[in-house]
């Protein structure tokens, strides 16, 4: 959990009976169980292909792998509509506790216990099995981080950090709760669009059968399918930093939908991902909301009460030990000299920590891409320090962040502009959405969250 960046997992699943888990075998499993598949265009695009511009079908996994094959049986399918040359389907997002929920026993054969999560199986999992080409549009996960087992096939992930937020031109249409999707597509960017997506800094790296991925919390990926079938199954560990996402995403959910369902429904804007139900009414939005700072203050309540044990177990240790130490006791000083204190034994060892993480073949970090182009089918294996590693590019990007909100300039536009530097004149008409990038950009609604927190303070 100390991880700052991206790291891959080696040799640390090799007795998970989930490693047999190949579409094949699933597909017996499942016995004959409609899924639902989206699928895609092959050719890219300028313009990602958000989970609203896809087709849907349901079919079974046997269904999906004669597809995929080819074989003549797919002519009068659910997949009959659609060329496999042409198109890449995705059974993603599949809860493994609803699709095997009457095979409970088979949660057990994940095991994310392996990795300090007491408890934690199949049925806190997600499966995603796809064909070549299937892909993820960018996006951060506002909730958690994430760890990711590839199981069949190769998929290559291309990561950014969270200080490239304003380079990956944020968005929330198509609005889903807990994702933040990028205008971009990384696979085919647009620079003339979005010309600041070159001060990106990519991490890029090719997942195989057996590893597993952390995925740090806020960092932003854009995942894509390299062989003609793969599986992988993730889980998001809950973070406590979740709290106060859950606030940031209820005041994100009450505007989208004010706004959007204000709008003229035959405009025939697809503005809500089909992962959400429907767009929920204001009332329960603010329920929503007010629960979300309930939870909140209650975390924190629990939070402080386990400090001050804490504080007051260390206190007696410390009067323990002081014939053997010189150094001024902290419980001496007033409440917030001691709080100051804390937080910068807190900072070292967290510093601390990251110093003795240790990388090496069976962790391995996924490093930013280099200039030249480096191979994006290989594993990073250079085993340098992430210490190190922060204080150079790392302190660059966070430099970089601040300045973005210390200044009071706009974004680059999205418009084109003309050879004199101004904007185009019959591209400037704004719509709602360009209203909502700005109005829920993340920076503006983290200052909002704070905002509110501080008057229910009060």
């Amino acid at each position: 959990m100390s991880l700052q960046q991206p790291a891959v997992f080696c040799n640390m699943v090799g007795d998970w009976p989930a490693l047999h888990w190949n579409a094949k075998y699933l597909s017996a499993v499942l016995d004959g169980k409609m899924i639902q598949f989206r699928l895609g265009l092959k050719m890219v695009d300028l313009v990602p292909q958000f989970e609203t511009r896809c087709s849907y079908v349901m079919a079974t996994l046997e269904e999906f792998l004669a597809w995929s094959c080819g074989q003549p049986s797919c002519l009068s399918g659910p997949f009959s509509c659609y060329e496999y040359s042409k198109y890449w389907a995705y059974a993603d997002y599949k809860y493994i506790a609803r699709i095997f929920e009457d095979k409970p026993e088979i949660f057990q054969d994940i095991r994310w216990s392996d990795f300090g999560f007491p408890g934690r199986s199949g049925k806190e999992s997600t499966l995603w099995i796809g064909s070549e080409g299937a892909n993820t549009p960018c996006h951060l996960d506002s909730y958690g981080c994430n760890l990711v087992l590839q199981v069949q096939g190769r998929k290559r992930w291309h990561l950014f950090p969270p200080g490239d937020t304003s380079f990956l031109y944020p968005t929330r249409i198509p609005y889903e709760e807990s994702s933040v999707f990028s205008k971009v597509n990384v696979a085919n960017p647009d620079l003339k669009r979005f010309p600041e997506f070159r001060n990106t800094t990519a991490h890029v790296v090719t997942l195989s059968p057996g590893q597993v991925l952390l995925v740090p919390r806020h960092w932003w990926h854009y995942v894509e399918s390299i062989d003609p079938i793969t599986v992988s199954i993730n889980s998001w560990i809950e973070l406590d930093a979740d709290h106060e996402a859950r606030i940031e995403e209820a005041i994100t959910r009450m505007l989208v939908c004010a706004i959007k369902s204000a709008e003229n429904p035959s405009d025939g804007d697809l503005w809500l991902n089909p992962t959400e139900v429907e767009a929920t009414s204001h009332e329960i939005n603010l329920q929503y909301l007010n629960k979300a700072v309930s939870e909140y203050f209650k975390c924190q309540k629990a939070s402080v009460s386990e400090q001050t044990c804490s504080s007051s177990t260390g206190a007696e240790q410390r009067t323990r030990a002081s014939c053997k130490r010189k150094k001024k006791e902290v419980g001496c000083e007033p409440e917030g000299y001691r709080l100051l204190t804390h937080e910068f034994a807190f900072s070292t060892f967290k510093a601390e920590k990251l110093q003795k993480i240790p990388f090496g073949p069976h962790l391995i970090q996924v490093l930013p891409q280099s200039q030249e182009g480096s191979s994006m089918g290989a594993v990073a294996s250079d085993t340098r320090n992430l210490h190190e590693d922060e204080g150079g590019h790392f302190g660059k990007l966070h430099s970089a962040r601040k300045q973005l909100v210390m200044s009071n300039e706009c974004e680059t536009p999205a418009h084109p502009v003309d050879s004199e530097g101004s904007p185009d004149a019959s591209q400037t008409a704004l719509s709602t959405n360009d209203l909502l990038d700005c109005l829920v950009n993340p920076h503006v609604i983290n200052l909002v969250a704070r905002l509110l927190l501080e008057r229910t303070r009060v």
